[in-house]
C-alpha cells in the first residue's frame, strides 16, 4: 500500500513538474532549436519573443571561397549560443546613418538573425525576411532599424540576413568565370541571398514559420534586391511576397554584363598588382577594401551574368517570367535633394530652366511642362520631385508597373511623406548627412544636407519595422508612432495575407490596370489617384540622360 501511495505521490508530483515547464517553455517561447545543422540557443527578449542571432548559413567566404558561391553551411556538436549578431561584411564607413550591433567585421559574414513569437514548431506563423540597403557597399542585419523583436510581436517570425558586399559581393573576372563551372562571376551578395532563402526553406518550420508564406522585403539596395531574388531561377519559387522600399533593378541604366564586368575586375587586378586570381586571393581583406577608396576605382554592383540573371531583369519582367506573387512597393517625397539639380545656384525659375536644358538638351521644354515651376518654392518641389525620381522614383515605379500588369497577383503602391522631427536637445549642433546620416558641428569635411522637404531616402525603414524606439537621434512625437504604427500595419498584414488591408487602416486599393491608387502613408494616410504616369513614361523614353 505504501508502495502504491509512494507510486501516486511521484506521479503527482511529475505532472506537476511538466506542467509547470510547459507553462515556462509558453511563457518564453522556444529557447533552443534543432536546424539541418544542428541546436541553436536563443535569447527568451521581455516581449516573449525569442531571438537567434548569428546564425551560420552558409560557410565562411574565406580563403579559396572568396568569391564562390556560398557552399553549405557544416554542422557542429551541441548546442551552439545564438545570443550575439555575427560580423558584419566587408565594407567602408560610407553612410551616416548605420548603426551595428554586429561582432566586428570580416569576411565570415555569412550570418543570419531570426526573431520568433512562436511557442512550438508547429504554428507555421507568415515569415519576413528583410535585405539592408547601403548601395551594395555597406549595411548589415544587426542594424537597429531592421531588428525583428517588433514584426515578431505581430505573429511574424522576422529575419535579417548579411551577404557579401562591394568587391568582395560583386568582382567579376575571367579566370572566376572560368573555375564557376557555371560560365559565370560576380553576384556572389545576390547568391548569398539566394541561399539564406534557401535554408530558410529547410529550417524555418523548426522556429514556427511556414516556408510556403515568406516575403522578402528591403530598402533601396535592399528592394533592389529584392526584385532580384524575384527575377532569378534560383530563387524566385521560393517566396510568397515581395515588399519593396525605394529602388529595384529595372533602372533608366542599363546593368552590366559579364563581360563588362570582367573587364572591371581585370582593371581591379591591374590596380592592385595582382596578376591572378590566386595574387587576389593572396590578398588580405583590409588590403583590399582600402583599395577600393583609390579614385577610379569603379562601384561593384549587380550584372547579368547569365546565371544568377538569365537577362536583365528588365527582360525578365518585361516577359513576366519573374515570380508571380503579390507585390507591395513604393518610394519617398524627397529621395534626393533639389541640390542634384541645380548644384550650387539659387533655386530661381531662370536658373531651373537652364540646369534642365543642360540636362535634356531639345527635350528641356517637355521636362518643364512634366517638373512645372514659376517660383522659388515650386522650383525647389520640381527640382526634388525629378530628382528623385530620377535617382530611385523611377525604378521603383517600373517595377510596379509591370509586375502589376503581367503577375495576375495583387500589386500595392505608395508614396512614403512623413519627414521626420527635429534632433533631440541632445544632438546639439548636428545637421542632417548623406543618406539619412548625422553630421557633427565639428566635422566640416562631412556633407552636409538642407532642411528636408519631406521623406528623404531612408526615412521609413524605422517606421515601417516598428522601431523608432532604437534611433535616439530625432525627437518622435505621438504624431511620429501614428505613422509608424499604420505603416507597420499595413506591412503585416501583406505579410500575413497578401493584403495590407485591415481593421482600422484606410482602405488600400490593388492596381487594376491603368487604374492606380497610391496610398500616401502620413499621419493622415489615404489612397490618392496617381497624377505621375507621364512623368515615368517621360523618364523611360530619355533613359540614359
Amino acid at each position: 500500500m505504501k508502495t502504491l501511495i509512494f507510486l501516486l505521490f511521484m506521479a503527482t508530483l511529475l505532472s506537476s513538474t511538466a506542467e509547470a515547464q510547459s507553462k515556462n517553455n509558453a511563457a518564453t517561447g522556444m529557447k533552443q532549436v534543432k536546424t539541418a545543422n544542428g541546436m541553436l540557443e536563443g535569447t527568451a527578449e521581455k516581449s516573449g519573443v525569442v531571438s537567434f542571432k548569428g546564425v551560420p548559413f552558409a560557410q565562411p567566404p574565406v580563403g579559396d571561397l572568396r568569391w564562390k558561391e556560398p557552399q553549405p553551411a557544416k554542422n557542429w556538436q551541441g548546442v551552439r549560443k545564438a545570443d550575439k549578431f555575427g560580423p558584419r561584411a566587408m565594407q567602408r564607413a560610407i553612410f551616416g546613418d548605420m548603426g551595428f550591433r554586429s561582432n566586428g567585421m570580416s569576411e565570415d559574414c555569412l550570418y543570419l538573425n531570426v526573431w520568433t513569437p512562436a511557442r512550438s514548431a508547429n504554428e507555421k506563423l507568415p515569415v519576413l525576411v528583410y535585405f539592408y540597403g547601403g548601395g551594395f557597399v555597406a549595411g548589415d542585419g544587426s542594424e537597429s532599424r531592421y531588428d525583428g523583436e517588433s514584426m515578431a510581436q505581430k505573429g511574424i517570425v522576422a529575419l535579417t540576413v548579411n551577404y557579401r558586399l562591394g568587391l568582395f559581393g560583386f568582382l567579376a573576372h575571367p579566370e572566376l568565370t572560368k573555375e564557376s563551372g557555371k560560365n559565370a562571376s560576380g553576384n556572389y551578395g545576390l547568391l548569398d541571398q539566394a541561399a539564406a532563402l534557401k535554408w530558410v526553406q529547410q529550417n524555418i518550420a523548426a522556429f514556427g514559420g511556414d516556408p510556403k508564406k515568406v516575403t522578402i522585403a528591403g530598402e533601396s539596395a535592399g528592394s533592389m534586391s529584392v526584385s532580384a531574388q524575384m527575377a532569378s531561377p534560383l530563387s524566385k519559387n521560393l517566396i510568397a511576397g515581395a515588399i519593396g522600399e525605394s529602388g529595384s533593378m529595372i533602372s533608366l541604366q542599363p546593368m552590366p554584363s559579364l563581360k563588362q564586368g570582367e573587364e572591371m575586375g581585370v582593371n581591379f587586378a591591374k590596380a592592385v598588382e595582382a596578376k591572378s586570381l590566386a595574387d587576389l586571393r593572396a590578398m588580405p581583406a583590409e588590403q583590399l577594401l582600402e583599395a577600393t577608396a583609390k579614385p577610379g576605382i569603379p562601384w561593384f554592383w549587380p550584372i547579368v551574368d547569365g546565371y544568377f540573371f538569365l537577362k536583365s531583369p528588365a527582360e525578365i519582367f518585361a516577359a513576366g517570367e519573374q515570380a508571380k506573387v503579390p507585390l507591395l512597393a513604393g518610394w519617398n517625397s524627397e529621395e534626393m535633394g533639389a541640390q542634384s539639380i541645380l548644384g550650387k545656384e539659387a533655386p530661381t525659375k531662370e536658373n531651373y530652366t537652364a540646369a534642365v536644358q543642360e540636362l535634356y538638351g531639345d527635350k528641356a521644354q517637355e521636362v518643364l511642362k512634366l517638373y512645372p515651376a514659376s517660383t522659388e518654392e515650386e522650383v525647389m518641389q520640381a527640382a526634388t520631385d525629378l530628382a528623385g525620381d530620377r535617382f530611385i522614383g523611377y525604378s521603383t515605379w517600373k517595377w510596379v508597373d509591370v509586375h502589376s500588369k503581367n503577375s495576375n497577383k495583387p500589386t500595392y503602391r505608395y508614396y512614403y511623406t512623413r519627414p521626420r522631427p527635429a534632433m533631440t536637445a541632445e544632438m546639439g549642433d548636428a545637421a542632417p548627412g548623406l543618406a539619412g546620416g548625422v553630421v557633427k558641428g565639428s566635422d566640416a569635411n562631412a556633407i552636409k544636407m538642407p532642411p528636408a522637404r519631406g521623406a528623404v531616402h531612408s526615412a521609413e525603414i524605422e517606421y515601417a519595422m516598428g522601431n523608432l524606439p532604437y534611433n535616439k537621434v530625432y525627437a518622435w512625437t505621438p504624431e511620429d508612432y501614428k505613422v509608424s504604427e499604420t505603416m507597420q500595419a499595413y506591412f503585416a498584414n501583406f505579410i500575413k495575407t497578401g493584403n495590407p488591408n485591415g481593421s482600422g487602416l484606410p482602405q488600400w486599393p490593388a492596381i487594376k490596370g491603368n487604374e492606380v491608387q497610391v496610398m500616401q502613408i502620413d499621419v493622415t494616410s489615404q489612397a490618392k489617384p496617381d497624377q505621375t504616369r507621364a512623368r515615368y513614361q517621360f523618364l523611360e523614353q530619355t533613359a540614359g540622360k
